[in-house]
């Protein structure tokens, strides 16, 4: 028997707030249910996977042991400035002169996330 990844929890101090901005990321709304205030919303991934955002009383501390990795449908550096936009910061800046590389970003609340090359930088990189 095998497990399947069911969500992914993410303690946060507004889980409203963070999910309103992880929408914005993914595309995906926040559940319907789930009001500003609420100490649990969700927000429910294409895949099916939810992104579980739940309020707790201490801040963050330290660098995440854990991070989620996205790939754009777009450029890698056009994902990042949408991104910043977003009101994401830029943490780490991972990104190569030959298109290579990731940039490590962090939301809102300072839970970093990495923006790898979107399909498009690959596919410029793989032509002869």
């Amino acid at each position: 028997m095998v497990s399947t990844l069911q969500n992914v929890a993410i303690d946060c101090a507004d889980a409203y707030g963070l999910a309103r901005f992880w929408s914005g990321v993914t595309g995906r709304p926040v559940d319907p249910q789930d009001r500003p205030g609420d100490p649990e919303v969700q927000v429910r991934l294409a895949e099916g996977t939810v992104l579980y955002f739940q309020q707790v009383p201490e801040p963050k501390t330290v660098k995440n042991r854990v991070h989620l990795c996205l790939r754009p449908r777009t450029s890698r550096d056009r994902e990042v400035e949408r991104l910043l936009g977003l009101g994401a910061t830029l943490v780490a800046d991972h990104r190569a002169p030959d298109g290579t590389g990731w940039a490590v970003l962090a939301d809102p609340e300072g839970n970093e996330f990495c923006v790898l090359r979107g399909e498009s930088d690959r596919a410029v990189a793989e032509t002869p």
